[in-house]
């Protein structure tokens, strides 16, 4: 597999400095019960890369001792991280809210079961991976029988109050291409996925977050293969919208990987370029412990352009 970092690293993309810290995001592993083709993080059954207690608790610490108020953990599958449910106690009474980017299989796979309760007991933000409402779309994208099995998983979150107006549950659903395209426009196919899902299934959710691709690891990768790298950057590039740059997330985000290394973002975790790039080769989450960040320079690349393209893409979505 090709790794486009190399393509990625010089970049005519316009400076962006960092505002106050409102999220934490961070990823408990790559171990992950799918592959999917699009997965940036490369993740996957065979990875073994997991966050162990220790950085758990420094993580705890961080947020305690900085205030921050959103936790959003991702991976792979967040969940299959052994002190998945120690981090979520432990934040919980520190009254910070708890985000998880969650592969809905996940929770009919042995030993997952009880996923859905401990969601509503916590009251935990579900935001879960469904990037298409059609069966043959999904399953050429993340496998056979992930369709079935997302479906049944988001019944069981429905089943809990997750989705419904009046439970305070939130369900969030994410749809990302698999093809080098523009997303459509959110609210459209959010509709779409209303319509869909609610007579297909009777499914319901709250929001539809709509991203773009980003041009690494895998989706990456087959770009390259297939040629079609260069025209899918020129179509990031010919879509860029200044107005994004107010939004972008990684203006109030730091991301932490499994060793307590932080990143700018996500995307940057990924691509191994390091928070504060321009004064160390790593900076890990206890050198932040007496440092304030804000107003500091945010390293970019080219891969920043999927951000900013069309109506914009971050964590939450789109951006206008």
């Amino acid at each position: 597999m090709r790794d486009t970092r190399s393509l990625l690293l010089e970049t005519d993309f316009p400076s962006l400095q960092r505002l106050q810290l409102q999220t934490l995001q961070v990823n408990l592993g790559y171990l992950c019960n799918l592959s999917c083709t699009h997965c940036h993080v490369n993740a996957g059954p065979s990875r073994t890369e997991l966050m162990d207690r220790e950085t758990i608790d420094l993580v705890i610490q961080y947020l305690d001792k900085t205030g921050i108020k959103t936790l959003d953990m991702t991976g792979g599958s967040p969940e299959m991280n052994p002190h998945f449910q120690y981090l979520v106690e432990s934040v919980s009474e520190m009254d910070v809210n708890v985000i998880d980017r969650c592969n809905p299989t996940i929770l009919m796979e042995p030993g997952y079961e009880y996923l859905p309760e401990f969601f509503a007991r916590h009251n935990i933000m579900v935001v879960a991976s469904m990037p298409c409402y059609q069966e043959q779309n999904v399953d050429k994208q993340r496998g056979k029988y992930v369709y079935r099995d997302s479906v049944s998983g988001l019944k069981r979150l429905n089943a809990m109050g997750y989705g419904k107006s009046d439970t305070g549950l939130v369900l969030n659903l994410v749809y990302n291409p698999d093809e080098p395209i523009l997303p459509p426009a959110q609210d459209e196919l959010e509709q779409d996925y209303r319509r869909e899902l609610k007579s297909r299934h009777n499914i319901v959710f709250n929001e539809l977050y709509v991203l773009a691709n980003m041009p690494i690891n895998r989706f990456g990768a087959r770009l390259i293969a297939k040629n079609q790298y260069y025209d899918y950057m020129t179509l990031l590039r010919n879509a860029y919208s200044e107005n994004n740059l107010n939004n972008v997330m990684c203006r109030h985000l730091i991301s932490v990987d499994y060793t307590g290394h932080v990143y700018d973002c996500d995307f940057n975790q990924m691509l191994s370029i390091p928070l504060l790039a321009s004064d160390r080769p790593q900076t890990h989450l206890k050198d932040l412990m007496t440092r304030d960040i804000e107003g500091l320079d945010i390293t970019v690349g080219e891969h920043c352009y999927a951000c900013t393209a069309g109506q914009g893409s971050s964590c939450g979505g789109a951006l206008n």
